[in-house]
């Protein structure tokens, strides 16, 4: 008997969903129960179980498709065998096989998919391919990171969707890319010496117009513009195929002027850069890339900010000699009880702004065009420097969170952040920012709002100086703070009272614990 297998039913706020991975295919058995599909929304994912023991005979929605609320995703064949699957499924799939079929001398069929790009949130409108990690005719393994895409947030992986290679790259490094958008050909099941052309046939020179079977999309792209052939160019890729920089370096070497001196060496040339230009002069040079989709977001929303508020700074300093010594006397029996969660400074930072900001409603208020908006929750951001630019990953409730808590997090954002694994969720909302610039030696500066938040604390390195203390000159750890805000929503003296709240938490750490 043939079953509808449907999508959930999405609450009211989810307005529709995702195939994420099927974990069955056609003419599979599956038990009772048993994990078939995940529905990933824009909040959970959501798993969808096989109503009964049987087949799996046809698979209607293909991964990366949207689905609405209880939509038919696929046709289950109840009470069936593996073996027994119907015949017009298999005779489907076998007439697929065929026209997707590998080169006779593969010895094996093969299944062309398509390799998409992520469902995008609604707060991102399209992204760039920063990179492919495989090139036509590699092997993949099954989840095996071949490309990112990068947005105006973060860099999003696409992994190979089975076993195979792939077969043609349709979007190329520097290609911008809408949601769910085809990316490139995936042959199933197919090996690297199968898809690709034999080694002695790639490795020949190419002719002009063999240009297909040697370079990729993105080389061929390349070629174009520099008005170059195939054959004008040595490839220094995979069995000799030709890659940008090939084409870049020939390109330069086509443009560059003749040498003044027969037998100078060509080895200063060689060691150049790839996109570099000379300047007239022997070892002056320049290397021009393009700006990558952060910087060029984060420049922007910079410039934004200082444009559209009215952003004043106000500055304090503040004697971290009790926060030093408590955590000097407890930083060994903090990491052994919280499993090796490390006692830092920004906690401290954290519980102390989070205990201002209860005091100062107006500090973590946001303006939404002619609305204040005062936030009954403290989300805390946290700025993070990687080698790709600064990201603002957010804590998220700080008001509930202890001292581990914060510190067990901050640590997690610094390693994904790392390694490009921030998502967006990650970095999206906070009503107030933290930014530290003292673990580069910064002694003061004036840090910029992050829209649509209205104030920003800036923390900057520890220096001992000479304090005046009951008449007498002491040696004291100091620090400088400095608040910037909007002055369209916060006052000058609410501004100045929540930086001196700052200080004096900091410099009591026992009021923290009691919030006095």
């Amino acid at each position: 008997m043939s079953i509808e297998i449907k999508a959930p039913t999405f609450p009211e706020s989810v307005a529709d969903g995702t195939v994420a991975t099927w974990y069955k295919q056609p003419g599979e058995a599956c038990k009772r129960d048993e994990h078939i599909v995940d529905i990933e929304t824009d909040k959970v994912v959501l798993e969808v179980v096989a109503p009964a023991d049987g087949v799996l005979k046809e698979v209607l929605k293909a991964e990366g498709d949207i689905v609405l609320s209880a939509e038919v995703l696929a046709v289950f064949d109840s009470g069936a065998s593996a073996s027994a699957a119907p015949t017009e499924a298999k005779a489907e799939k076998t007439e697929a096989v065929e026209k997707t079929e590998a080169p006779a001398d593969a010895g094996a069929a093969t299944e062309t998919v398509d390799v998409k790009a992520p469902v995008f949130p609604e707060s991102v409108a399209d992204g760039t391919v920063a990179a492919w990690h495989k090139q036509p005719g590699e092997a993949c393994k099954r989840d095996e990171h071949i490309v990112d895409i990068e947005t105006d947030k973060v860099v999003l992986e696409v992994v190979a969707p089975a076993d195979g290679v792939i077969a043609d790259i349709l979007k190329a490094e520097g290609d911008t890319v809408l949601s769910s958008e085809v990316l490139a050909k995936f042959s199933v099941g197919a090996s690297g010496e199968a898809a690709t052309a034999p080694a002695e046939k790639a490795a020949a020179p190419a002719e002009e117009g063999d240009e297909d079977a040697v370079a990729g999309p993105a080389a061929r792209k390349a070629l174009a513009e520099a008005g170059l052939t195939a054959a004008q160019v040595k490839g220094t890729g995979k069995g000799g195929r030709i890659t940008k920089e090939d084409v870049d370096a020939a390109a330069q070497k086509k443009s560059a002027p003749a040498p003044a001196k027969a037998a100078a060496p060509e080895s200063k040339a060689a060691a150049a850069p790839a996109v570099t230009a000379a300047l007239g002069e022997e070892g002056r040079v320049e290397k021009r890339v393009p700006m990558t989709r952060l910087r060029a977001t984060i420049a922007k929303r910079l410039v934004e900010a200082q444009q559209s508020a009215a952003m004043l700074t106000t500055y304090n300093e503040v004697n971290m000699g009790p926060v030093m010594e408590l955590r000097s006397k407890y930083k060994d029996l903090f990491q052994k009880t919280h499993n090796g969660t490390k006692l830092g400074f920004m906690s401290f930072f954290v519980k102390a702004a989070t205990e201002a900001l209860k005091r100062f409603p107006a500090v973590n208020a946001s303006i939404d065009g002619n609305d204040m908006v005062y936030h009954g929750y403290q989300d805390i951001g946290v700025a993070v420097s990687t080698n790709r630019g600064l990201m603002v990953p957010v804590l998220r409730n700080t008001e509930a969170m202890g001292l581990a808590d914060i510190e067990s997090n901050i640590m997690d954002f610094a390693v994904r952040g790392r390694d490009g694994k921030l998502g967006m969720d990650d970095m999206q909302g906070g009503t107030f920012t933290i930014t530290n610039g003292g673990i580069f030696g910064s002694l003061m500066s004036t840090p910029i709002i992050n829209p649509p938040q209205t104030a920003i604390l800036g923390m900057h390195k520890i220096q001992e100086r000479p304090m005046a203390v009951n008449g007498q000159v002491v040696i004291q750890p100091m620090m400088y703070l400095a608040l910037s805000y909007d002055h369209r929503m916060i006052d000058g003296k609410e501004a100045v009272q929540f930086l001196v709240t700052i200080k004096d938490l900091l410099e009591d750490p026992a009021r923290l614990l009691l919030e006095i």
